[in-house]
């Protein structure tokens, strides 16, 4: 398990993580008109661009947050049946609780007299400006299985759980593998993020995939499982200088964007783009991506922060309200927009000033429930 002299670093890998993830929400209403809009829709073409540049920037935050997981937790030194009850609980009961609240909203906005408008300017990936209470109830009776575009991060809380019921059992393994099979197992799931492209581009019956069978040769080592077990060999093998962790990282972050930023660009200019083809190249199991999310690892991971200073008092608070403020982070991202346009904030910086906002409406929201609620905050913010 890692230090207790470590714990700082790892919060500040968490903020990093956090902001990236609130500007890759904070851009939606910049690019989701532009990638789905039809051709008589008006779009200021520089806010979009920035989307897109940012968009591309920040795609590293969820795998930085599996990294993460692997820090803190491989190998696990509970019982399968301690873990579960421990971790599961604490998602399940705050997922299912805002999930809920979010596929009320739009019932809850026609209650208010509002116009239906503000469904889609409230949610930008939302599939429908309905206001009927039957609509949210189809939504809240399809939690079990599936997520909706209303609350479209919701669907890190399905692969988070998979990835908690997964990790005792990967961590019996970890626990005995040596340094030699861990870069075996990695240097196999490097080369399957590789299959998202290929099925693409070049055959969608690739290395034993068809109709009848999606489990092919590199699935077994494909997915998140791979980050999280970098992040735990990075964290107890990797002593690099400052000198050599620059000059690895900042060629992989420069070249992990500038692959993502042109493949993405390249996408929407496309005339026939698919849902799917937008993502492909924002996809977190992607070479590119996993430049980039290593790069932000190894330079953070070279942070010092003295564990008695103000500085990680702030950011362990901001660990213990992180799983609320990732609940309640997008009924706030309308809020940003709207405000930097009020503020004329320069385009450049309307994504990261959005982002801000979010994450201090989310954080104060956060806290003073944790201060009024107690223990019992756990089952509503984790």
């Amino acid at each position: 398990m890692i230090q207790k002299d470590r714990l700082a670093w790892c919060d500040a890998l968490r903020l990093l993580a956090f902001f990236l993830l609130l500007c890759c929400h904070a851009a939606d209403p910049f690019y989701a008109a532009a990638a789905y809009a039809s051709s008589g829709s008006s779009v200021d073409p520089e806010l979009v661009e920035w989307g897109v540049r940012w968009g591309s920037l920040v795609r590293p935050c969820v795998p930085l947050f599996v990294m993460l997981t692997g820090v803190l937790s491989l190998p696990v030194k509970q019982s399968m049946e301690s873990f579960y009850k421990k971790r599961i609980p604490r998602v399940l009961f705050p997922f299912v609780i805002w999930s809920v609240l979010y596929y009320l909203t739009p019932w809850f906005t026609g209650l208010l007299g509002m116009d239906s408008s503000v469904v889609i300017k409230l949610f930008s990936w939302a599939e429908t400006d309905s206001q009927a209470l039957s609509e949210g109830l189809i939504r809240i009776a399809r939690l079990p299985y599936t997520f909706c575009f209303i609350a479209c991060h919701m669907w890190y809380i399905y692969m988070l759980v998979g990835l908690y019921l997964y990790l005792p059992i990967f961590s019996a393994w970890v626990e005995r593998a040596t340094k030699r099979q861990k870069e075996i197992f990695l240097i196999i799931w490097a080369i399957s993020t590789i299959l998202p492209y290929f099925h693409q581009y070049v055959s969608t019956y690739a290395f034993g995939t068809c109709e009848w069978n999606s489990f092919g040769l590199f699935y077994y080592f494909a997915g998140f499982s791979g980050y999280m077990l970098l992040g735990h060999y990075i964290q107890h093998y990797v002593r690099w200088s400052l000198a050599k962790t620059l000059i690895v990282a900042i060629p992989l972050l420069v070249g992990g964007f500038i692959f993502t930023y042109c493949g993405y660009s390249h996408v929407m200019n496309m005339p026939d783009k698919t849902p799917e083809l937008v993502e492909l190249f924002w996809t977190y199991n992607t070479p590119n991506v996993a430049m980039m999310t290593i790069a932000f690892f190894l330079l953070v991971y070279r942070v010092k922060i003295s564990p008695n200073s103000a500085i990680a008092s702030y950011l362990s608070n901001l660990t213990a309200c992180g799983f609320g403020i990732y609940m309640i982070h997008y009924f706030f991202t309308s809020l940003g927009y709207d405000l930097g346009e009020w503020l004329h904030i320069p385009a450049p910086l309307r994504i990261p000033f959005s982002a801000i906002v979010m994450l201090i409406c989310s954080w104060s929201i956060v806290a003073l429930l944790k201060k009024i609620m107690g223990k019992r905050s756990v089952y509503l913010l984790g």
